[in-house]
């Protein structure tokens, strides 16, 4: 039996057995979501989960983290349904989404926030109706039920890290200026990868421009670089802080454009497809892979504990610590460890984990590179 069935068989296993004791004569239990009360939902009867995400822009979401979170729902509470919307970026869209789920009467709400500030009214909407909120991926504000995510200033870090590798294997180290291009401003998680990213880079590099980009969309992150290699000239940049792989595909576009033929190390992160076939081609020098199967497991353990009115205790491998949201909640948390993936460790990370076939990696335009050589593809 793999890790993950063994960790989805222990939920369900703790979540029947204590539906089974309510049903016994405990008592009808509750669900309080932070504010109103409403009967616990049951397992054995089922019920309906909300999954709120956030953009299409980012490949992972629509690709693994909802059929992920759906296979792991199907597999803990088969009569249950999720319901389920994507906001395109748009905070007002994501609002209305989260007001009709509620108004279909699911029994919690699973939400990953375009803005997390924006979106403590949705938590507290939520509550006030007894509906508990499980924060997926970005740390809404309005004192959440459950956040599971990664370690954000880790991943920062660790690409921070990745970069300055780079660069030292580029002759670059000590040279030039390093571009950043960060993610949206209203999402926490960008803050946080920013921060990390800054206590490695500060004092080791010289920064000549850095950018937050709205939406985290990619054509704006190329108008940044574009203004970068106007303002630091093209052979002066000696690397580039790219906050995730979209992003990353608008700067090497602008750099592409600008005339530069041997790029400088460029960093990303959700390991998408294109980055890692970037990678093979030498035009992006790292990713950041995070595992997104376990988190959406999680997602759907918490949320199933928490409709049925149980406490999401986590599992040896995955611990429940704490995270401080924006207005300084303290919320039961689960933070996974994100990994870095360069050239060197594409087969042991995304192809040994199943994430990517090697099929899907090696197509006709990178098969003469060296990793789909050698698997033959």
């Amino acid at each position: 039996m793999s890790n993950r069935n063994r960790f989805i068989r222990r939920v369900a296993v703790g979540t029947a057995a204590l539906a089974m004791l309510a049903a016994a004569g405990c008592g009808a239990a509750t669900t309080s979501g932070g504010g109103g009360e409403q009967a616990a939902a049951s397992v054995e009867e089922g019920f309906t989960i909300g999954l709120l995400l956030p953009d299409a822009k980012t490949a992972r979401y629509e690709k693994f983290d909802r059929p992920y979170f759906e296979e792991a729902i199907a597999e803990l509470c088969p009569k249950c349904e999720v319901t389920y919307q994507n906001a395109d970026q748009d905070v007002s869209k994501q609002q209305s989404q989260a007001e009709a789920m509620l108004t279909q009467g699911v029994a919690v709400l699973v939400l990953d926030a375009v803005d997390a500030e924006a979106a403590g009214g949705i938590v507290k909407q939520a509550h006030a109706q007894g509906v508990p909120v499980i924060a997926y991926d970005r740390l809404a504000q309005g004192g959440v039920d459950y956040y599971v995510s990664f370690d954000n200033k880790t991943v920062g870090r660790v690409q921070a890290e990745a970069l300055v590798e780079g660069m030292e294997k580029a002759g670059t180290a000590g040279k030039g200026e390093v571009v950043m291009i960060n993610g949206s401003p209203t999402d926490p998680n960008a803050a946080s990868f920013k921060e990390g990213a800054h206590e490695i880079l500060d004092g080791q590099v010289e920064i000549g421009a850095e950018y937050d980009t709205p939406d985290w969309s990619p054509d704006k992150a190329q108008q940044q670089m574009e203004q970068a290699i106007t303002a630091v000239g093209a052979d002066n940049i000696s690397g580039v802080y790219s906050a995730n792989d979209g992003l990353a595909s608008g700067i090497i576009a602008a750099l592409k454009s600008a005339g530069v033929d041997e790029l400088p190390p460029i960093t990303g992160q959700d390991a998408e497809l294109a980055a890692i076939q970037r990678i093979l081609s030498g035009d992006q020098y790292m990713t950041v892979y995070k595992a997104i199967r376990p988190e959406a497991d999680i997602a759907a353990a918490m949320a199933v504990a928490a409709a049925t009115g149980q406490e999401y205790s986590g599992t040896a491998e995955y611990p429940l610590t704490e995270a401080t949201d924006g207005e300084g909640n303290t919320v039961p948390a689960v933070l996974l460890t994100p990994v870095a993936v360069t050239i060197d460790n594409i087969e042991d990370t995304v192809i040994s984990d199943g994430f990517y076939t090697i099929e899907e990696i090696c197509t006709d335009e990178y098969a003469d590179t060296d990793l789909c050589k050698e698997a033959g593809a």
